[in-house]
């Protein structure tokens, strides 16, 4: 009787999928150093695992599933112990009576099969899963439970290892020898790393390292929102704190003045850039990590959530020769990603773009990005006088923070380039009022707009477990909407489930509001009307508001009413 290796060999070169010598050559290196025969077919080339997976189901009458798609029951998930799952990488999938069905990519291994059995006291069936597929179910079922892995972590700090020598308050500095050697060492290397990877797979935009009262606090801001992930002893909050600082290349012996500085951190081939802010407080020094996860980054002008006829009429701005695009909004507003995207559209051979940021954020093949440096002199408005000497198209500026720079910007706009940049307000109107207050007079500010974009992000309903209802004519009617229009409306909000993490969201779009300069708001611009008067007129000539832009989500069942009055305002 054949056994299962057999069996595989067989399968492949029947298929010539692999030829007697390479076979051959993966076993001698089995017998040299152990693991999975599929494994190493794998990582010498002979074989993808795509082709291997069609074979092996083929061959051993065993049914492939597409485990990505699938939803688990948490209850299945509960029969196979954590240690079993990450040991053999298997999944509970299903079961019926008294056989249980699992998920592998190896249904090779007897000894798995085996396990579960003495484990489950069921039978086993077996279904052909990707490796990836299985590791990335396992990782988000049976992921280390945080608090384990810290409790051991400061199991193996000695209290001494966690003592960070202060200098007196006559001293000028601590002794940074000592600090040096103490975040070098693996307890505090691993759980740092343990708090940045947490902030990667939580897909988190910011980290909160925060010293209170008694505890160090942890806080991971995602999709807008600030949620406590975790409360460490507050003595560890100086090594934390130094290993930063070294991976920053800041100097760990200054606790008194602010620092910020950046690094990247490699997980699964992908490279995360964090940016760093440390502010001394109180109660010690507080570290905020910006997280710019560049394989997240959606930096395509139709896939930002924005409607239909707002990518229409941004995608026909952009497509102007000259003139001036702002983008406003409050901080982490998604500012900086409409204006890559409008970058990014706009981006050919034949022009010549150039960027000046602080500091660049993504890397955009093509494009020449100047990374601001204020110490050295090289601000804003100094970078920008050197690029209209390099003959540019397209210009970037990050942000529009001072007269000379949107003094340079608006001269550029009107001497035949299209400048994109951003600005900080809060509504298209609003920004028309703020650029009068930098300086600019309105004549310029009329001749060299050619629209204004406000937006915010708001969260999407986790589409597996939002939950439909009506609104109340009441509400409607206090809510300022017209109840004939949304008296049929079918409105979601969010309930919670597994695949959100019990949040109700997942994921975030845009909403924006978008004011276009038309003769009649120029006219207006020239004669410095009030912010209210601009953007009743930009509304009667068809431009819809943060609010109206909106609720038209919500009635698309994409967000919930309560999410767009959180971030928006009331027009009036």
């Amino acid at each position: 009787m054949q056994s299962l290796k057999e069996r595989l060999n067989e399968i492949l070169i029947k298929d010539k999928i692999l030829t007697e010598a390479q076979i051959e050559k993966a076993l001698k290196i089995q017998k040299q150093k152990g693991g999975s025969l599929k494994d190493i077919l794998v990582e010498l080339g002979f074989v993808n695992e795509k082709d291997l997976m069609a074979a092996l189901s083929q061959g051993l009458g065993i049914p492939p599933l597409a485990l990505s798609r699938f939803e688990i029951d948490p209850e299945i998930l509960k029969l196979v112990p954590k240690d079993i799952a990450k040991k053999y990488q298997v999944v509970p999938v299903s079961k019926v009576g008294s056989i249980l069905t699992i998920a592998t990519a190896d249904p090779l291994n007897v000894f798995m099969m085996d396990s579960i059995r003495t484990v489950t006291g069921l039978e086993t069936g077996i279904i052909i899963a990707s490796q990836k597929d299985v590791q990335d179910v396992i990782e988000k079922y049976y992921g280390e439970d945080t608090r384990e892995a810290i409790d051991e972590l400061v199991k193996d700090m000695k209290s001494e290892d966690l003592e960070i020598i202060r200098a007196d308050e006559s001293e000028e500095a601590v002794d940074s020898e000592r600090l040096f050697k103490i975040v070098e060492e693996a307890p505090v290397v691993k759980l740092t790393n343990m708090i940045l990877e947490g902030a990667i797979k939580s897909k988190a935009s910011d980290v909160l390292i925060e010293p209170m009262e008694g505890v160090l606090r942890i806080r991971y801001r995602i999709d807008g929102v600030l949620r406590d992930v975790e409360a460490l002893p507050k003595n560890m909050h100086d090594p934390i704190v130094s290993r930063i600082k070294v991976v920053s290349q800041l100097n760990i012996a200054e606790r008194r003045l602010p620092q910020d500085g950046r690094f990247k951190l490699k997980i699964n081939d992908n490279e995360v850039d964090f940016r760093v802010s440390i502010l001394p407080s109180s109660r010690g020094e507080k570290v905020g990590l910006r997280v710019l996860d560049k394989s997240g980054a959606m930096l395509d002008i139709e896939k930002l959530g924005f409607e239909k006829d707002t990518v229409k009429t941004l995608t026909k701005c952009a497509s102007q020769p000259h003139g001036m695009i702002l983008v406003c909004g409050p901080t982490g507003s998604g500012k900086t990603t409409t204006l890559y995207s409008l970058l990014k559209y706009v981006h050919n051979p034949e022009k010549n773009l150039i960027t000046v940021e602080d500091p660049v954020e993504y890397q955009i093949h093509g494009v020449n990005q100047v990374t601001v440096r204020a110490d050295a002199g090289l601000t804003f408005a100094s970078s920008l006088r050197s690029i209209l000497r390099q003959d540019p198209d397209v210009i970037m500026i990050g942000e529009i923070r001072d007269f000379d720079t949107v003094d340079i910007a608006i001269k550029s706009a009107l001497t035949g380039h299209l400048v994109l940049s951003t600005l900080h307000t809060t509504t298209a109107s609003g920004s028309v009022v703020r650029l009068v207050n930098m300086g600019v007079e309105p004549f310029l500010i009329s001749a060299s707009l050619i629209s204004i974009v406000a937006q915010r992000l708001v969260r999407k309903l986790c589409p597996k477990c939002r939950e439909a209802y009506k609104l109340s004519a009441s509400v409607i009617l206090k809510l300022g909407l017209d109840g004939k229009k949304f008296k049929d409306v079918t409105f979601y909000r969010p309930k919670g489930c597994d695949h959100c993490l019990r949040n109700g969201y997942k994921g975030r779009i845009g909403i924006c509001e978008v004011m276009t300069m038309s003769p009649a708001v120029r006219d207006m611009i020239l004669k410095k009307a009030r912010e209210n008067e601009v953007k009743e007129l930009a509304r009667k000539e068809g431009m819809k508001t943060l609010r109206e832009d909106g609720i038209l989500r919500v009635v698309e069942g994409l967000t919930s009413l309560e999410e767009i009055l959180r971030v928006t305002v009331a027009d009036e």
